[in-house]
């Protein structure tokens, strides 16, 4: 499909995965969701967007290509943050829609029509959520992570009084010009960057919700207890004070009439 210009193809659906050191798990994830997207016949992107890895993570990337997995890889010279990199993907994307996902896929692709239901019925933003009663949990992380991010969690509330749950849970979809303009407005590089996207989106008035996911805990778990989660402090701080002091953010909330016609193939 084309857009009104008539010259280059439509993107429905972008998928940004953010990297650091994934040789080990990046290409199962690259063909688990290059699979799922061509049985749905729709057409996507998929966006690795790394952040410095010293391991082979951009060798696996291009054998992927090389059997024809169409991915486009954009590398970093240094290794800046989880942030960083997703704001990288992010705005070099073109899709009517934007699913950032983790390179573990805690939460599996096949979820992803729960959230696009979500859009269906007018939300801007739809977030997967491990905190809600219908979540599941098939691999639970241990008790010091969950009692972390519920204290995490806590201090999201009290700092933001943002009426979300789960902040952190790496699967997120958005409709394009939404994810595209927080972005740009971002500036946290780390982990936080997700509360401060979603800080942005309510301050912006737009519509946020939650989605009961399914997911599993990664034992490789790329965030460390202790250095990350002092870091994620100080840019919760931060991120408070930028956000409170700052106006509204003008975001452009919805795509071209014809963009919606993704919204059912799913």
């Amino acid at each position: 499909m084309q857009n009104p210009a008539g010259d280059v193809p439509r993107v429905a659906y972008s998928v940004i995965i953010p990297t650091y050191n994934e040789e080990r798990r990046i290409e199962a994830t690259i063909r688990t969701i290059h699979s799922y997207l061509e049985e749905m016949q729709v057409p996507f992107e998929l966006i690795i967007s790394d952040d410095g890895s010293v391991d082979g993570t951009a060798l696996v990337v291009r054998r992927c290509t090389d059997d024809g997995v169409p991915v486009r890889f954009l590398p970093a010279r240094e290794h800046k943050g989880k942030g960083s990199t997703t704001r990288r993907g992010v705005l070099a994307s073109r899709g009517d829609h934007v699913l950032i996902t983790d390179a573990d896929l805690s939460t599996p692709i096949a979820e992803l029509p729960r959230l696009m239901e979500r859009l269906r019925l007018g939300a801007d933003i739809a977030i997967g959520s491990r905190a809600l009663r219908a979540s599941r949990l098939v691999v639970r992380q241990p008790f010091y992570r969950e009692w972390s991010g519920r204290i995490f969690n806590i201090l999201v509330r009290a700092l933001l009084h943002l009426d979300i749950r789960d902040t952190q849970c790496g699967f997120k979809l958005m409709r394009g010009p939404v994810a595209r303009g927080l972005f740009a407005l971002s500036t946290v590089n780390g982990f936080a960057c997700d509360v401060e996207v979603l800080a942005l989106a309510v301050k912006a008035g737009l519509r946020v919700e939650e989605v009961p996911v399914s997911w599993s805990h990664c034992s490789d778990s790329r965030v460390r207890i202790g250095r990350d989660a002092t870091a994620m402090l100080f840019e919760l701080a931060r991120i408070a004070i930028s956000v409170r002091t700052r106006e509204a953010p003008r975001i452009p909330s919805r795509v071209a009439a014809d963009a919606c016609e993704s919204l059912s193939l799913l």
